[in-house]
């Protein structure tokens, strides 16, 4: 067993998890979602979160997990999306969410594994998303001042990657992982498959393996749809 993998999502979060912590989560929808490691947590018991996700899953799946069992104190997402507990929690005062646009949510977690503490931008100017945000003006037009994310751990689902970390990611699945790979102080995540290092090549690399620090293999899978849409058979 290579250094960086580990048996099972438990043994790869063993010694990072504390309450009150603060988790990167890659996915989008059910989309490249660390179910293995969301499914560890969720068993840990680790209470007060603060996640940065694009949303919470689905009641029941996902991140939606956390959220039914209450151990998120926070969210900071672009989209309730169709999960009823999150918009029951936050409507109810029970969960604290930062709303943040999508691009602005991929950037400040860019900008916060590069070493960047902040960055301005148009998106939201005028609107609820500006309040209590530093707006300064660049050539006439205003910005508001919005803040790198870097947290205590990011969790990320990949499709392949070598026993050094080196990793690849399948095709729409590679949305929010890349960025919150490095927007954290470690990065654990989870893969289809592990093959020796070589196997990979180099040019086809999404995420350094510099940035995984835990590996674990979470294969198999059952294939999740959020939305299962059907129309009636035609008649032959």
């Amino acid at each position: 067993m290579g250094k960086k993998q580990y048996p099972d999502a438990a043994a790869a979060l063993e010694g990072l998890l504390f309450d009150g912590m603060q988790i990167c989560a890659g996915g989008f929808g059910l989309c490249g979602i660390p179910e293995r490691l969301i499914d560890a947590i969720c068993d840990a018991g680790t209470k007060e979160l603060t996640i940065a996700s694009n949303n919470a899953g689905i009641d029941g799946e996902g991140l939606g997990k956390l959220l039914r069992t209450k151990q998120v104190r926070k969210m900071i997402s672009s989209y309730v999306g169709e999960n009823k507990e999150f918009e029951r929690q936050y409507l109810a005062g029970e969960l604290e969410v930062e709303f943040c646009p999508q691009g602005t949510l991929a950037e400040r977690c860019r900008a916060g594994g590069a070493g960047i503490p902040g960055f301005y931008t148009k998106t939201g100017v005028g609107t609820l998303v500006a309040d209590g945000k530093e707006v300064k003006s660049f050539d006439g037009q205003d910005y508001i001042l919005e803040r790198g994310i870097f947290a205590d751990l990011a969790i990320i689902k990949g499709w392949k990657a070598d026993e050094s970390g080196n990793l690849i990611f399948r095709k729409t699945a590679r949305n929010f992982n890349q960025p919150m790979a490095t927007a954290a102080k470690i990065c654990v995540a989870e893969v289809e498959e592990i093959v020796p290092v070589g196997s990979l090549d180099p040019d086809c690399i999404h995420l350094p393996g510099i940035y995984v620090k835990r590996l674990v293999l979470g294969a198999p899978y059952d294939k999740k749809i959020e939305f299962r849409t059907t129309r009636p058979r035609e008649a032959a």
